[in-house]
C-alpha cells in the first residue's frame, strides 16, 4: 500500500473543510503534514483568511514554511476546526494518538475545537484501541517508576520511550518523559483506563482521545476518501 498517497489524499481532503475567516487547529504528524500544505496553498491561491493554532514546534514551523499565520489560546480559545492525524482509530471514533510524543498539547487544542476531524490512511484503523500501537503516557520523570507500576497493574507492559537521536529518554515539548504502554490483547476498557490514568499522580495527560473527534477521513492509495462519523 502506497502510505504516503493515502495520507495525501486525506490531508488534502481535510485542507477542503477549512472556511474564510476560520481559526484552526494545527495538528502534528506527517498526514497532517500534508493538510497544512493545501491549506497554505489555499491562502496562495485563494487569498484566505485562516489563522492556527500549532500542536507542537513542528506545527508551528510548518504553518511558518506554508505561510499559515498563528494565533494561541490566549487569544483564541474557542476554534472552528482542528485537524490532526492518529496511531489509531475505531468504529466509534475513539483514537490512540501520541506516537510523536505531542498529544498533551493535541489534546488541548483538539478539545477547544467545534469540530474535530481526524485524518488517517487505512493502516491506522483499527477494531480496538491498543491492538497495533501502544498508548503513550507522559510522566513526570521522578514518578516513571510508579506510574509503570500502575500501568503493568492495568494489564500493560510499560516501557519508557528513549530518544533517537541521543542518548537518554525521549523529551517532550514539555520536557517530560513518555512511557508507552503495550498492551498485549488490547485496551479491553478505554473508558476505565482513561478515567484512571487521569487521576494518577505524575502523569501529565495520555494519548486516548475519547469523545473527542467528531468525524474522520480515511484516505486510500488511489486518491479516494471514506469519511467516518461517531
Amino acid at each position: 500500500m502506497d502510505r504516503d498517497a493515502a495520507k495525501q489524499a486525506a490531508g488534502q481532503e481535510a485542507a477542503t473543510l477549512v472556511r474564510d475567516g476560520m481559526t484552526l487547529g494545527l495538528g502534528t504528524g506527517s498526514t497532517t503534514a500534508y493538510a497544512l500544505e493545501a491549506i497554505g496553498r489555499r491562502r496562495k491561491d485563494e487569498g484566505l483568511d485562516v489563522r492556527g493554532v500549532p500542536t507542537s514546534l513542528g506545527a508551528e514551523r510548518l504553518a511558518r514554511r506554508h505561510g499559515i499565520p498563528l494565533t494561541t489560546l490566549d487569544e483564541n480559545p474557542q476554534l472552528d476546526l482542528g485537524i490532526d492525524g492518529a496511531d489509531e482509530v475505531d468504529a466509534s471514533l475513539s483514537l490512540i494518538k501520541g506516537g510523536g510524543g505531542a498529544h498533551t498539547r493535541e489534546k488541548v487544542v483538539a478539545t477547544q475545537c467545534e469540530r474535530f476531524v481526524v485524518i488517517v490512511d487505512p493502516s491506522k484503523t483499527v477494531e480496538q484501541l491498543g491492538a497495533t500501537h501502544p498508548l503513550p503516557v507522559e510522566v513526570v520523570p521522578m514518578a516513571v517508576t510508579p506510574v509503570s507500576q500502575a500501568l503493568a497493574d492495568l494489564g500493560a507492559d510499560p516501557e519508557l520511550r528513549m530518544a533517537e537521536a541521543k542518548d537518554g529518554p525521549a523529551v517532550t515539548d514539555q520536557g517530560f518523559w513518555l512511557v508507552d504502554a503495550h498492551f498485549p490483547d488490547g485496551i479491553p476498557d478505554p473508558e476505565g483506563i482513561n478515567r484512571t490514568l487521569n487521576a494518577q499522580p505524575g502523569i501529565l495527560d495520555h494519548g486516548l482521545f475519547l469523545n473527542v473527534a467528531t468525524d474522520a477521513i480515511v484516505g486510500h492509495p488511489d486518491g479516494d476518501i471514506t469519511r467516518r462519523t461517531p
